[in-house]
């Protein structure tokens, strides 16, 4: 006897837009993966129907009448955690930067929303859809705790003439501004080495990240560009659409971008990095695997520790996603598993190490 069919992760579908919410709840009840549970025109109305429906997921506009969807996410993820999607315009900076706090807030993922009644990217769009909404169905919501946000940063460090001789590799995909913006800013402001991250992220949201890590953070935080001496104390972030590597122009390190294809269906993709890092840097390099769906990062973190460098990958219990961190331990290993709030002072730790076998301050 055959048993019963599985059940399907249902969703509330929350936007002040009536032709948007039918344009959303039509892909979902088209999918066959998910159903949907209900509609709600706004946050307040949203807030009703979640404690009415329980819905499994909840998609959520970020830009809304009477409760907007900042102020929604926060009870949501304060008062009854589920994974939250965000639908964003994100048209504008202002936008852009609404999507980022939303993610940082504990949202699991955004989605753009179609950019009109006869939109050529419908199907884009849903693809997109579908691939936070499985991720949702993945996430791990008693990892993520509520963000602390640091004070604005007022000390900045003094970059260093020469080229680095130390360097930190991050990768992140899914929950990984969040995440970002918990590590970067508790990274000293005489971190002495340069830190490099890729986060799956499209163009034009990396430089938004890098902007607000920068207003966060002590140490200097800019999105990366072609052929920028790589130096300690700074942070550069992967441009949306662009891998990015650490290449020698003479005797010092410099930023390399490209536009070769995507690597595991990403660009950036953090293996370039860590690989580039790996064989620039040798045992004086430190990869750092953070949340994300699929396996970015692992092959390179093998090769970081092949080099000679060490690994430090964050533990399921604080990953909004284990994907990366799991094939990252299984293909590499790990020096240190830690949780979320230990992967800056771990890491800062590890520079030390480095720097006084190095013979250096």
């Amino acid at each position: 006897m055959n048993g019963a069919p599985p059940r399907l992760r249902s969703v509330l579908v929350v936007d002040d837009s009536a032709f948007m919410r039918k344009v959303i709840v039509e892909m979902i009840a088209g999918s066959g993966l998910f159903r949907v549970a209900g509609t709600a025109r706004n946050g307040l109305d949203a807030l009703r129907q979640i404690h009415a429906l329980e819905p499994d997921i909840v998609t959520l506009d970020i830009e809304m009448p009477e409760l907007d969807g900042l102020q929604t996410l926060g009870y949501v993820m304060s008062e009854t955690p589920r994974p939250v999607v965000m639908l964003s315009a994100a048209g504008t900076a202002g936008g852009t930067d609404l999507t980022l706090r939303a993610l940082e807030l504990g949202a699991v993922d955004f989605v753009r929303k179609p950019s009109g009644p006869v939109s050529l990217d419908l199907a884009t769009v849903r693809d997109r859809l579908m691939e936070a909404l499985r991720a949702a169905s993945c996430m791990n919501i008693g990892g993520v705790g509520v963000l602390a946000r640091p004070p604005l940063a007022t000390d900045r460090a003094v970059m260093l003439a020469g080229g680095a001789t130390r360097a930190i590799a991050i990768a992140a995909s899914t929950g990984g501004p969040r995440a970002l913006a918990e590590v970067v800013p508790a990274l000293p402001a005489t971190l002495d080495a340069a830190v490099l991250i890729v986060q799956h992220m499209p163009g034009g949201f990396t430089r938004s990240l890098a902007e607000r890590l920068d207003r966060m953070s002590p140490l200097t935080v800019a999105e990366a560009e072609h052929g920028q001496l790589v130096v300690h104390n700074k942070v550069y972030v992967a441009p949306g659409g662009y891998h990015m590597r650490v290449a020698w122009r003479g005797d010092v390190p410099v930023i390399a971008l490209d536009e070769t294809p995507p690597i595991w269906g990403v660009r950036p993709s953090a293996d370039p990095l860590f690989r580039s890092v790996a064989s620039h840097f040798g045992d004086a390099a430190i990869g750092v695997v953070l949340t994300g769906m699929g396996r970015d990062g692992a092959e390179g973190l093998r090769a970081i520790r092949d080099a000679g460098g060490q690994a430090v990958v964050q533990d399921q219990m604080t990953s909004t996603i284990f994907g990366m961190p799991q094939a990252a331990l299984a293909t590499a290993g790990a020096d240190r598993v830690v949780p979320l709030r230990e992967i800056a002072p771990v890491v800062a730790a590890l520079v030390a190490e480095t720097a006084a076998r190095q013979g250096t301050a």
